[in-house]
């Protein structure tokens, strides 16, 4: 329980982070996404409930601040883990490079599913798509760079706690 419970504040630390980071560059009209982040790393390190739970959770606090209707970022991520999960041990995480893909692949996927989602309330989708093209492609590096401190602080902080992994990632 308490895995979960400190998975969920480091995910809500990721969300403090990203929203400072889009106030920074939204002179730039530039928008980070990083939901492969939430979704992508609690099925390797912790047990199914106490994930789904933090991963869930956060989906929540995710979908407060969005435009999107309340739950699509909770089941969306809970949905991924869900996924995750069940291949967990097909997967290469036992690696930084592979999470880091793991992680870029569910980034691509869930910005894909809310595009799709939202872009049909746009006033003109056309003209949005250019745009969506290049927050995604900047999500992605972002993705790539954060990740791999993220990661390293969800392990630390589960240690911390003295609630192992489900399986080493060291």
């Amino acid at each position: 329980m308490r895995g979960g419970l400190v998975f969920f504040l480091t995910l809500l630390l990721l969300q403090g982070l990203v929203a400072g980071a889009n106030h920074a560059l939204a002179p730039l009209q530039i928008c980070l996404f990083a939901g492969g982040l939430y979704a992508g790393t609690a099925a390797f390190l912790l047990p199914f409930g106490p994930g789904f739970a933090a991963v869930f959770a956060a989906g929540l606090a995710c979908d407060a601040n969005s435009g999107a209707p309340f739950g699509t970022h909770a089941l969306l991520f809970a949905s991924i883990h869900s996924v995750l999960f069940h291949y967990r041990d097909r997967l290469p995480n036992d690696e930084t490079a592979g999470r880091i893909l793991i992680g870029q692949a569910c980034n691509l996927a869930l910005f894909l599913v809310l595009t799709f989602q939202r872009i049909r309330v746009a006033p003109a989708p056309a003209m949005d798509w250019l745009r969506l093209a290049y927050d995604l492609a900047v999500s992605q590096v972002a993705v790539a760079l954060v990740g791999p401190w993220f990661f390293h602080l969800q392990r630390k902080a589960l240690a911390f706690v003295r609630a192992e992994p489900a399986r080493s990632l060291l």
